[in-house]
């Protein structure tokens, strides 16, 4: 193997370890936000896992240097695992929230409203 062919591969992997860095830093930084619900939370992370996934499937694996093949059962795997979940995440969105027996929730209680004060009472002599 050539000298330049080394180099080259070598920054391969140190370009993917970069883009692997940054996303799990983005992966990080998403946790924090609350995109409106929890399915879309969820959407987001495993957007970001299955761009990860295919990183390191495709230059770790050598998955693209590899028979086409291989590449169609990676990427119907990957669209087959998008719908199994997207079902669930359907059906949990059509739930009400059930809370179980025992478990106290706190009320959002609107503030008493002050009592009317008490008539004054006749003054005797």
């Amino acid at each position: 193997m050539s000298e330049h062919a080394h180099s080259s591969g070598a920054r391969v992997y140190v370009l993917t370890l970069v883009a692997l860095l940054i996303l799990t830093g983005i992966t990080v930084g998403a946790s924090y936000i609350n995109f409106g619900s929890a399915s879309a939370n969820i959407i987001i992370a495993i957007v970001i896992a299955t761009v990860k996934v295919s990183l390191v499937a495709l230059f770790f694996m050598h998955l693209r240097h590899d028979n086409p093949l291989n590449a169609i059962i990676f990427i119907s795997s990957l669209i087959f695992l998008g719908i199994f979940l997207a079902f669930p995440l359907i059906d949990i969105q059509s739930r009400d929230k059930i809370i179980p027996n025992g478990l106290r929730v706190r009320e959002q209680v609107a503030a008493p409203k002050q009592a009317a004060p008490a008539p004054a009472a006749p003054a005797h002599h």
